[in-house]
């Protein structure tokens, strides 16, 4: 049985508890992050806490090239390891009563409350303490701007219950800030210019200089407040602060707001950046009630798309919103020049930088969710890379175009070698993405000129990576890591071989049909290897089993369940050693299910049965993006009940702490699954061959669910109860459907009993 551990109570709408965990301090912060897409940052307290935790605040695109810190050198390294740094600690509130420093984790306080309301994103926290004779309530309030998206809008009440005090709050704007993942101990920031204008404060800094040519970045932020006394300005090495004292009585109220703004050199260059910041300031001068008022607006315009609605279910209702917000926290394509990063702005691990998590598992969800262009933008950013993968392929002594594992460029960032070298099949990712987005929309202009473009290139990389056999008479690719990265340095990864001759055909196919029309030129020698590559490509498979056997050597493992391991042993990555969990049976995520998930049309309901069936009791799921792809199939082969059970993993892997490793930061691309596992799981929502098909069922204990998907310029509502599913076209022209493998077209309301 899996271990879970769950601070914060089931609420359809909120995370919120009345403990203050200082154990797991590091996990509440995690789960109460915040982000609005430009910039975001962990729940860290306003005031001292100095206690464990992990303070933090990221900026989207901004980011250092980190020293590489390996132990021996290999010719095709990547120079440096690139990651999202901690920036200005905008929040800070140093607060003491009475001469003692507000800290709880050094004072006693009862009645704590905290919680972030999903609806509107806006995270709250109360206390009451007694301190030097006098008994305060304390209440924050705080929220990053989806409409003004350089704006953090921060409030502090406080009101004396007993007791006479002098309240001192010092707000600051303090760059003194460190990553706690430096490969070096560095101080990524230098101090560029401090101030105060018309009752404004403001700090610039700019990232340190760097050896590989990388451009620095420089940021300003600016600060005003507003309340009943007059502010004393302060300057100190990296840092800005005003000063607030407060005389109080008992029954008395007081109220600090500050307003802060944000603006990077990614948008205004460094000499502008004060005078635009002290702008903004004032032109986004509105009262708390009001910026509130147009923020949950906007978030409310945002969850009338996407919210998944679970009557019956709460834990499960608390999930899929969970997921859904943070996932718009973080991405809400507004931005071409931004990706996905698998910590959003939670935390520092993997670097926050781009991932192939993006294109395999973000793409389909954003697609139903969002507009055409939102997607279209993820794949823009991977066409405006195309000459750093180009760069990557040439340092691997490869033609064609190999993506990164890890980019803030498209320049390979990555400093370990079964990662470089060897997990490759992040370039078949990529490709899928572009097939997604086709097949989903329709766009045949962006396939025939920027797709092809791309699918091109990374052709010509797998063309040059495959080898051939003769003394099998085979292609075969060797040396890969596949998904499943508790095996590495291994021969003819089935996903791998499967996807890269996927690849080879859609892109010879997709030429065939634009050749015409395309920018793009392939010559016949190429088209003639490439299709010699289709027809004799190796694919291992076990016909006694049935199944297609991961790699070569796979069957020749110690195979045993993983059912029959201890409760200590897991999570394997925290208890076991790297050498025995390589030797081991073990399956850290879907891979080759992964192939079959994203080639569902391709194989037979038996062939997914029996590969299921195989590999799915060896899989231990921990990556977080295991159990949704594991979800869908499981729906899709009638397995209710496994399919609920990995659901309520993706739904909250992070909520419940199931990996025991959410306390360094949420795991936001893999946070699409529980949409996933819903929509293309218990809905079976399937789109090939220019149709669009459902079958949905209605899991044990849920009263009905309710979701929305765009699909070629129509917006359709579909919600499944016990007795009916119910389709309804809300926008657009009718559309053809197919509901359990019966044709209808959808033109207004469609009533259908449930199978």
């Amino acid at each position: 049985m899996q271990k879970i551990q769950r601070l914060f109570a089931i609420d359809p709408w909120k995370i919120k508890t009345n403990e203050l965990n200082r154990e797991n301090r590091r996990l509440q912060e995690s789960l109460t992050s915040i982000g609005n897409g430009y910039m975001g940052m962990r729940g860290n307290f306003e005031e001292t806490y100095s206690d464990d935790h992990h303070q933090g605040t990221y900026l989207a695109g901004i980011w250092f090239p980190d020293k590489t810190r390996v132990g021996w050198w290999k010719n095709g390294y990547p120079e440096y390891f690139g990651k999202v740094i901690n920036a200005v600690d905008f929040l800070q509130m140093k607060i003491f009563v009475n001469q003692i420093e507000v800290d709880l984790a050094k004072i006693d306080f009862s009645e704590f409350d905290l919680s972030l309301d999903m609806r509107n994103g806006l995270l709250t926290r109360s206390f009451v303490s007694e301190i030097a004779g006098a008994t305060v309530r304390f209440n924050f309030k705080r929220f990053l701007s989806i409409t003004k998206l350089e704006l953090a809008v921060i409030k502090v009440d406080f009101e004396i219950l007993a007791g006479e005090a002098e309240v001192k709050i010092i707000s600051k704007l303090d760059n003194q800030v460190h990553n706690e993942d430096s490969n070096y101990d560095e101080m990524f920031w230098l101090e560029k210019n401090r101030g105060s204008e018309e009752n404004i404060s403001y700090l610039t800094a700019e990232t340190i200089p760097n050896p590989f040519g990388v451009d620095q970045f420089s940021i300003t932020a600016a600060m005003k407040h507003h309340t009943t006394v007059s502010g004393r300005l302060a300057e100190a090495p990296m840092e800005v602060s005003e000063t607030f004292n407060y005389h109080l009585k008992e029954n008395q109220t007081a109220s600090l707001e500050k307003r802060v703004v944000i603006v990077t050199s990614r948008d205004i260059p460094e000499d502008q950046q004060v005078t635009t910041a002290v702008k903004l300031v004032e032109a986004y001068d509105l009262s708390f009630e009001d910026l509130l008022a147009e923020q949950t607006a906007a978030w409310e315009n945002r969850w009338q798309l996407a919210d998944v609605k679970i009557e019956g279910d709460d834990e499960a209702q608390q999930g899929i919103r969970f997921n859904l917000f943070q996932l718009f926290s973080t991405y809400y394509g507004e931005d071409e020049r931004l990706n996905i990063g698998p910590k959003g702005f939670t935390g520092e691990k993997y670097g926050g930088a781009t991932y192939w998590d993006t294109e395999a598992y973000a793409v389909p969800m954003y697609l139903a969710l969002a507009k055409p262009e939102v997607t279209k933008n993820l794949l823009k950013y991977r066409h405006n890379q195309l000459p750093q993968a180009h760069h990557n392929a040439r340092q691997q002594g490869l033609k064609g175009a190999l993506y990164p594992m890890v980019t803030f460029t498209g320049i390979e960032c990555h400093n370990e070698w079964e990662i470089t070298f060897e997990e490759i099949h992040r370039n078949g990712a990529v490709a899928h993405a572009i097939y997604n987005y086709a097949n989903y929309t329709g766009d045949e202009a962006y396939l025939k000129k920027e797709g092809l473009e791309v699918l091109t290139e990374i052709s010509r990389f797998w063309a040059d990576r495959v080898h051939f056999s003769k003394r099998q008479g085979k292609y075969m690719i060797h040396g890969v890591t596949g998904p499943n990265e508790y095996e590495n340095n291994i021969n003819n990864n089935w996903y791998t071989n499967y996807l890269a001759r996927w690849i080879l055909n859609y892109t010879l196919k997709t030429y065939q049909k634009y050749q015409t029309s395309t920018t793009v030129t392939i010559s016949n020698e190429e088209l003639v290897h490439w299709q010699e590559i289709i027809d004799l490509m190796y694919l291992p498979e076990d016909q006694e089993l049935g199944i297609f056997v991961q790699h070569d050597t796979f069957l020749d493992k110690d195979l045993m369940p993983a059912k029959d391991l201890s409760p200590e042993d897991l999570p394997l990555n925290q208890n076991w050693s790297w050498d025995k969990i390589l030797r081991s049976c073990f399956i850290k995520q879907a891979d080759v299910l992964q192939g079959i998930y994203f080639f569902n049309d391709q194989f037979s309901k038996e062939e997914k049965q029996q590969n299921f069936d195989f590999y799915e009791p060896m899989t231990v799921h921990e990556s977080s993006l295991s159990a949704s792809v594991h979800a869908v199939l499981a729906a899709e082969l009638g397995m209710e009940e496994k399919s609920m059970e990995m659901y309520q993993r993706t739904a909250r892997l992070d909520l419940d702490n199931y990996n025991n490793d959410t306390e360094d930061g949420l795991h936001i691309t893999s946070m699409t699954g529980s949409w996933l596992a819903i929509v293309q799981g218990f809905a079976q929502m399937k789109t090939y061959q220019e149709e669009l098909s459902f079958a949905p069922f209605l899991p044990k204990n849920w009263q009905s669910y309710a979701f929305h998907i765009n699909y070629r310029g129509r917006l359709i509502a579909v919600s499944v109860n016990a007795n009916e599913v119910i389709f309804k076209l809300e926008s657009g022209e009718p559309l053809s459907i197919t509901l359990y493998d019966e044709t209808f077209t959808l033109t207004d309301i469609l009533k259908k009993q449930i199978h």
